[in-house]
């Protein structure tokens, strides 16, 4: 009797304990959080990233401390994440969704769409194509298309693969041939779009410096809806093009991280989408909408848009040759 009486009140404690171990497992987080940038410090996405470190610390209940890793365009970062085991406690704050939807087709990646869990979408960033002021062909996109036609080489500034692909696809569309000038991110096209020596390019951000003094003008929106701070550019689609190129800054955290863990950090999330500090970097500094997107939805999204871009690279036939 008396071992049967023991034996109850150890398996009891046992499993006493184990409740309050599965309950301690199950609390998110239990220490202090990373968050990586995929890029330098000062830029949009480092700038909003440590805003957003401010308020996810009050919803989490720990520290989040930011890190940038920059290279490849982000994809640095992401390879890294790729097989961290914290489980959550460290993410990758992405700066452009071209670095899962088009990058893994254009160029050889470590990784695939399939190999993290994209937590939340926050902020939809704005991309466009931008010219500077007192042109030939005036701030329209219609004049411009016009003017190319009448003067092949006209100039065009482009950044990266998936934006010279872009302007390819366009140049086949519209029968015009341009000279492509590279350069190396938003400081090296604004100088040339600014000068004059360059007539038009591609810009993920740079233009939004300039809304106020008017010195670079959208001609088109790159994203499905027209940009926040200049409303009267047409999208892309609605020049005529069918193309998705729009960009949205997602949370991203390795496919084996815990749905409980993921629903906490989505939480936290959707409430720093609400917090005025937040709003107020996103929306009145970097000029960029807030947008709260759940996994699901940005999941969809972002497989969508891959399928969209390796469609788009099969016909175009790869990557264009730099010049």
């Amino acid at each position: 009797m008396k071992m049967k009486l023991l034996s109850t009140a150890i398996l009891s404690a046992s499993m006493a304990f184990g409740t309050i171990g599965l309950a301690q497992a199950d609390e998110f987080p239990t220490k202090p959080l990373t968050l990586v940038v995929g890029f330098g410090a000062g830029g949009s996405t480092d700038i909003q990233a440590r805003v957003l470190a401010n308020v996810l610390e009050e919803e989490l209940g720990q520290p989040v401390n930011v890190v940038n890793q920059p290279g490849a365009g982000g994809a640095v970062s992401l390879t890294r994440l790729m097989n961290n085991q914290d489980e959550g406690h460290t993410f990758v704050y992405a700066g452009t969704n071209g670095t899962l939807t088009f990058a893994p087709h254009a160029h050889d990646t470590d990784f695939t769409l399939d190999d993290f869990r994209y937590v939340a979408s926050i902020t939809t960033v704005q991309h466009a194509i931008v010219t500077g002021e007192n042109r030939p062909f005036g701030e329209s996109w219609e004049d411009l298309i016009e003017y190319a036609r009448e003067n092949p080489g006209t100039s065009y500034a482009t950044q990266h693969a998936l934006d010279r692909l872009v302007i390819e696809y366009i140049m086949e569309q519209e029968g015009i041939d341009l000279r492509i000038i590279p350069t190396s991110g938003g400081a090296g096209m604004a100088p040339l779009i600014l000068s004059g020596d360059v007539d038009f390019g591609y810009s993920g951000g740079t233009h939004s410096g300039y809304a106020d003094s008017g010195e670079m003008p959208v001609l088109l929106s790159m994203d499905s809806e027209r940009l926040f701070a200049f409303p009267d550019a047409p999208t892309i689609q609605e020049a005529g093009y069918d193309l998705d190129t729009s960009d949205f800054r997602v949370v991203v955290v390795p496919k084996n991280t815990p749905d409980a863990h993921v629903e906490r950090l989505a939480e936290a999330l959707e409430a720093a989408t609400q917090d005025e500090r937040f709003i107020e970097i996103t929306e009145e500094r970097i000029l960029m909408p807030v947008h709260f997107m759940g996994e699901e939805e940005a999941t969809e999204m972002l497989h969508a848009q891959s399928e969209s871009y390796r469609q788009l690279l099969e016909d175009m036939g790869g990557v264009p040759d730099d010049e």
